[in-house]
């Protein structure tokens, strides 16, 4: 049964909220008023891509008979808010601990990259949500607003997975790249490639792109 520990939910929401202010400044820099209208639609693609890619570890831990946990990295947020104001984030909020050291290379791998691979899914179904309802989007309010939102989630998880694929320190990337080049090289360039499109074409041009191809 999937579950959260009161400890791994506060330090969860404590991530979500940084995380949030970080994604919200890259983009407006120091503007209060900014920050605060673009808070609401980027919460909501954070909180689904932090909460989902907790979910996608604790799923592959179980399968193997495992509890995963959520463990807040205050260094890594700090990196966060930092790089925010020079217009990107690079952010790994926690890391997925394991209730146990007794695990194979292959175990620990499949376990550490169903986060990210959550986060890619997750940025998936944004983009492909903001391709489909764009041109209703252009005559509703609502629909524009989701519009964006939908935007912004595809920006937000394709820098979760990518970061969190690094294979520096403790993260995701680190047991993936042991476990298996080949799985690492892939997930690894597909969220890179996703991120980079985001940060230079932009998510609003992606879908663009992605209608002109339907």
């Amino acid at each position: 049964m999937l579950k959260f520990t009161k400890r791994e939910a506060t330090e969860l929401m404590i991530a979500l909220i940084v995380l949030s202010f970080c994604f919200a400044i890259s983009t407006v820099k120091i503007d209060i008023h900014g920050i605060l209208s673009l808070l609401p639609i980027v919460i909501i693609g954070v909180a689904t891509g932090t909460i989902l890619h907790e979910v996608g570890h604790k799923f592959m831990a179980m399968r193997y008979g495992y509890q995963s946990e959520f463990k807040l990295w205050p260094i890594g947020l700090l990196i966060g808010f930092a790089t925010a104001f020079l217009g990107f984030v690079f952010a790994v909020p926690g890391t997925a601990n394991l209730d146990t050291e007794d695990l194979s290379d292959e175990m620990n791998g499949k376990i550490k990259i169903a986060g990210p691979l959550t986060n890619i899914v997750l940025a998936f179904i944004f983009i492909l949500i903001a391709a489909l309802i764009y041109p209703f989007s252009l005559h509703s309010q609502t629909i524009h607003l989701i519009y964006l939102i939908c935007t912004v989630g595809f920006s937000v998880n394709s820098f979760l997975a990518t970061f969190n694929l690094i294979p520096i320190y403790s993260f995701d990337g680190t047991a993936v790249l042991k476990w298996s080049i080949g799985f690492w090289a892939i997930a690894f360039a597909i969220g890179a490639i996703m991120m980079l499109t985001s940060m230079t074409i932009g998510a609003e041009n992606m879908v663009l792109m992605i209608i002109g191809l339907t």
